[in-house]
Protein backbone atom coordinates (compact mmCIF):
# COMPACT_ATOMS: atom_id res chain seq x y z
CA UNK A 1 0.00 0.00 0.00
CA UNK A 2 1.01 3.69 -0.58
CA UNK A 3 2.01 5.67 1.68
CA UNK A 4 -0.77 9.11 2.42
CA UNK A 5 0.25 11.77 0.68
CA UNK A 6 -0.19 15.21 1.40
CA UNK A 7 -3.10 16.79 -1.11
CA UNK A 8 -1.36 20.17 -0.84
CA UNK A 9 1.80 21.23 -2.59
CA UNK A 10 4.57 21.58 0.15
CA UNK A 11 4.67 25.66 -0.94
CA UNK A 12 0.47 25.45 -0.11
CA UNK A 13 1.21 24.49 3.44
CA UNK A 14 2.14 27.59 5.13
CA UNK A 15 5.72 29.06 5.86
CA UNK A 16 8.29 26.52 7.63
CA UNK A 17 9.58 26.84 10.66
CA UNK A 18 13.11 28.11 11.31
CA UNK A 19 13.37 28.64 7.89
CA UNK A 20 14.75 32.10 7.03
CA UNK A 21 11.90 34.04 4.75
CA UNK A 22 14.18 34.53 1.19
CA UNK A 23 15.35 30.32 1.38
CA UNK A 24 11.44 29.41 2.24
CA UNK A 25 10.89 28.86 -1.62
CA UNK A 26 14.23 26.47 -1.72
CA UNK A 27 13.24 24.53 1.29
CA UNK A 28 9.41 24.33 -0.38
CA UNK A 29 11.00 22.86 -3.35
CA UNK A 30 13.15 20.61 -1.64
CA UNK A 31 10.77 19.06 0.71
CA UNK A 32 8.08 18.59 -2.65
CA UNK A 33 10.71 16.95 -4.30
CA UNK A 34 11.75 14.25 -1.89
CA UNK A 35 7.76 13.68 -0.97
CA UNK A 36 7.37 13.23 -4.86
CA UNK A 37 10.87 10.56 -5.10
CA UNK A 38 9.13 8.67 -2.45
CA UNK A 39 5.94 8.05 -3.85
CA UNK A 40 6.84 7.30 -7.68
CA UNK A 41 9.51 5.01 -6.22
CA UNK A 42 7.18 3.58 -4.00
CA UNK A 43 7.32 -0.15 -5.48
CA UNK A 44 9.12 0.20 -8.53
CA UNK A 45 10.90 -2.49 -9.67
CA UNK A 46 14.22 -2.92 -8.50
CA UNK A 47 15.17 -5.14 -12.18
CA UNK A 48 14.26 -1.73 -14.28
CA UNK A 49 16.37 0.27 -11.79
CA UNK A 50 19.36 1.04 -14.86
CA UNK A 51 17.10 1.00 -18.03
CA UNK A 52 17.50 3.31 -20.68
CA UNK A 53 14.03 3.85 -22.76
CA UNK A 54 15.05 5.43 -25.82
CA UNK A 55 18.42 5.91 -24.40
CA UNK A 56 17.47 8.31 -21.68
CA UNK A 57 18.98 8.74 -18.33
CA UNK A 58 18.30 5.49 -16.30
CA UNK A 59 16.09 5.65 -13.00
CA UNK A 60 19.06 4.81 -11.01
CA UNK A 61 20.89 8.05 -12.40
CA UNK A 62 18.64 9.86 -11.56
CA UNK A 63 18.12 8.98 -8.24
CA UNK A 64 22.37 8.96 -8.00
CA UNK A 65 22.17 13.00 -9.40
CA UNK A 66 19.68 13.80 -7.37
CA UNK A 67 21.31 13.37 -3.91
CA UNK A 68 24.85 14.14 -5.63
CA UNK A 69 23.93 17.24 -6.98
CA UNK A 70 22.17 18.66 -4.16
CA UNK A 71 25.25 18.18 -2.12
CA UNK A 72 27.68 19.87 -4.68
CA UNK A 73 25.64 22.90 -4.83
CA UNK A 74 25.46 23.00 -0.74
CA UNK A 75 29.14 22.66 -0.31
CA UNK A 76 29.76 25.04 -2.74
CA UNK A 77 27.04 27.64 -0.97
CA UNK A 78 29.44 27.10 2.30
CA UNK A 79 32.60 28.13 0.28
CA UNK A 80 33.68 25.03 0.01
CA UNK A 81 36.30 22.28 -2.06
CA UNK A 82 34.50 18.98 -3.28
CA UNK A 83 36.13 16.30 -0.87
CA UNK A 84 37.63 12.84 -2.61
CA UNK A 85 34.53 11.18 -2.01
CA UNK A 86 31.67 13.92 -3.19
CA UNK A 87 34.29 13.67 -6.37
CA UNK A 88 34.30 9.85 -6.69
CA UNK A 89 30.47 10.03 -6.19
CA UNK A 90 30.08 12.06 -9.26
CA UNK A 91 32.18 9.67 -11.00
CA UNK A 92 29.68 7.11 -10.24
CA UNK A 93 26.94 8.77 -11.30
CA UNK A 94 24.95 6.67 -13.87
CA UNK A 95 27.24 4.05 -13.92
CA UNK A 96 25.10 0.38 -12.27
CA UNK A 97 27.95 -1.41 -11.22
CA UNK A 98 29.79 1.34 -9.41
CA UNK A 99 27.68 1.41 -6.76
CA UNK A 100 25.08 -1.19 -5.64
CA UNK A 101 22.44 0.44 -4.18
CA UNK A 102 18.71 -0.88 -3.48
CA UNK A 103 16.09 1.46 -5.14
CA UNK A 104 15.00 2.16 -1.63
CA UNK A 105 18.48 3.00 -0.50
CA UNK A 106 19.04 5.68 -3.53
CA UNK A 107 15.46 7.26 -2.11
CA UNK A 108 16.41 7.13 1.31
CA UNK A 109 20.15 8.57 0.43
CA UNK A 110 18.09 11.38 -1.78
CA UNK A 111 15.93 12.08 1.16
CA UNK A 112 18.37 12.24 3.71
CA UNK A 113 20.63 14.94 1.85
CA UNK A 114 17.20 16.75 1.41
CA UNK A 115 17.33 16.74 5.32
CA UNK A 116 20.88 17.98 5.27
CA UNK A 117 20.17 20.76 2.59
CA UNK A 118 17.37 22.01 5.23
CA UNK A 119 19.59 22.13 8.01
CA UNK A 120 21.77 23.92 6.13
CA UNK A 121 19.32 26.51 5.26
CA UNK A 122 18.01 27.32 8.42
CA UNK A 123 21.31 28.33 9.51
CA UNK A 124 21.99 30.91 6.28
CA UNK A 125 22.48 34.41 6.95
CA UNK A 126 20.22 35.68 4.94
CA UNK A 127 22.50 38.65 4.84
CA UNK A 128 25.08 36.38 2.56
CA UNK A 129 22.72 35.43 -0.06
CA UNK A 130 24.25 38.04 -2.69
CA UNK A 131 28.08 36.70 -1.66
CA UNK A 132 30.06 35.56 -4.69
CA UNK A 133 30.75 31.83 -4.53
CA UNK A 134 32.73 29.94 -6.98
CA UNK A 135 31.67 26.61 -8.98
CA UNK A 136 33.53 23.82 -9.83
CA UNK A 137 37.22 23.65 -9.94
CA UNK A 138 36.93 26.81 -12.56
CA UNK A 139 35.67 28.76 -10.02
CA UNK A 140 32.76 30.02 -12.34
CA UNK A 141 31.01 32.80 -10.19
CA UNK A 142 27.75 32.63 -8.70
CA UNK A 143 26.10 33.71 -5.49
CA UNK A 144 24.79 31.82 -2.20
CA UNK A 145 21.48 33.06 -3.89
CA UNK A 146 22.47 31.37 -7.05
CA UNK A 147 23.53 28.14 -5.72
CA UNK A 148 20.28 27.48 -3.22
CA UNK A 149 18.42 28.16 -6.22
CA UNK A 150 19.64 26.07 -9.03
CA UNK A 151 19.94 23.66 -6.41
CA UNK A 152 16.07 23.59 -6.18
CA UNK A 153 15.03 24.24 -9.96
CA UNK A 154 17.57 21.40 -11.14
CA UNK A 155 16.49 18.78 -8.47
CA UNK A 156 12.74 19.47 -9.43
CA UNK A 157 13.97 19.11 -13.23
CA UNK A 158 14.82 15.89 -12.49
CA UNK A 159 12.14 15.00 -10.54
CA UNK A 160 10.25 15.66 -13.48
CA UNK A 161 11.90 13.43 -15.63
CA UNK A 162 12.73 11.02 -13.47
CA UNK A 163 8.47 10.87 -13.77
CA UNK A 164 8.39 10.64 -17.13
CA UNK A 165 10.80 7.65 -16.94
CA UNK A 166 9.59 5.30 -14.36
CA UNK A 167 5.72 5.94 -16.08
CA UNK A 168 7.25 4.67 -19.19
CA UNK A 169 9.30 1.44 -18.32
CA UNK A 170 6.26 0.91 -16.09
CA UNK A 171 3.57 0.35 -18.34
Amino acid sequence: MQPPIETREVWLRGPLSNIPPLVQPIAHALMQAREEVSALMHDFPEHLLWERPANVASVGFHLQHLTGVLDRLFTYARQEALSPDQLAFLASEGKPGAVHLSVQELVSSFAEQVEKAIGQLRSTDEQTLTEVRGVGRAQLPSTVIGLLTHSAEHTMRHVGQLSVTVRVITV
